[in-house]
């Protein structure tokens, strides 16, 4: 797994072989077996904010603009919504030019009533105009607005852009807009339904339906069956699974 995802650290590997293959290994006897170190650190937080974001995580959502950019030079604008409690990514969609209507638009398509959102936490950009902060008071949403020069206060968005462009738009280059749309939806779906999270205990947001958790079975795969790679955007990263082997 380490020489098929280069990007993937001994916690993520950990959480792939606990949640999909059964086998409970710790975080450290993966990283005997790595080529290289890939820990990472986790930066200093506000413990009040942390305080109230676990107290609201239900109903809370995370927004952030970021730039990608093509193989001609073209600018390319990326937006994604992510809920904070479940990690998984709820909208994300490209544009070549940012507005404050199409902002509101991509809100529209996620916020349906189906789920009880209560806060929307974005920073000061002047996209988030009055006008559309008010649309989004209609929809029932308390704004959280992140204080200046503080990205930390919307740590889960950064984190989140962070982990596209580390293990994905790090090693693609989109040809257009059209491309980076289709990019970022095969990366979305994997990370929704397929790529552990270690803050989920670990866990992944959308577990497939209708394919049942693997029972705990200590070091070993269990008897009759066999590790399966499906490759994600051509094999930067992989999802396995357990198969019964045919008899």
């Amino acid at each position: 797994m380490a020489n098929e995802n280069p990007t993937w650290g001994e916690e993520r590997i950990a959480a792939e072989l606990l949640l999909k293959l059964g086998i409970r290994i710790s975080p450290r006897t993966v990283r005997r077996y790595m080529p290289e170190d890939t820990s990472c650190r986790r930066g200093p937080s506000s413990q009040r904010w942390v305080t109230f974001v676990r107290n609201h995580a239900q109903g809370l959502l995370a927004c952030d603009f970021f730039v990608g950019v093509t193989a001609s030079f073209r600018v390319l604008y990326v937006f994604v919504i992510m809920e904070v409690r479940t990690r998984r990514i709820a909208h994300c969609n490209v544009t070549t030019h940012p507005t404050a209507d199409w902002t509101l638009q991509q809100f529209r398509e996620t916020i349906t009533g189906e789920k009880p959102y209560r806060f929307l936490i974005h920073d000061r950009d002047n996209i988030y105009s009055c006008e559309l902060d008010s649309a989004l008071k209609s929809m029932g949403l308390s704004i959280l607005k992140t204080p200046f020069h503080a990205p930390q206060a919307n740590a889960f968005c950064e984190r989140l852009v962070g982990s596209i462009r580390r293990e994905c738009l790090d090693f693609l280059i989109p040809l257009n807009e059209r491309h980076l749309r289709r990019i970022l939806k095969e990366w979305v779906a994997h990370y929704n339904r397929g790529r552990p999270h270690s803050s989920l205990g670990p866990g992944i947001p959308e577990p497939s339906a209708g394919i049942p958790a693997p029972q705990i079975s200590g070091h070993c795969i269990r008897c009759g069956h066999r590790v399966v790679g499906r490759p994600v955007l051509g094999g930067l990263h992989h999802d396995y699974r357990l198969e019964k082997v045919a008899a």
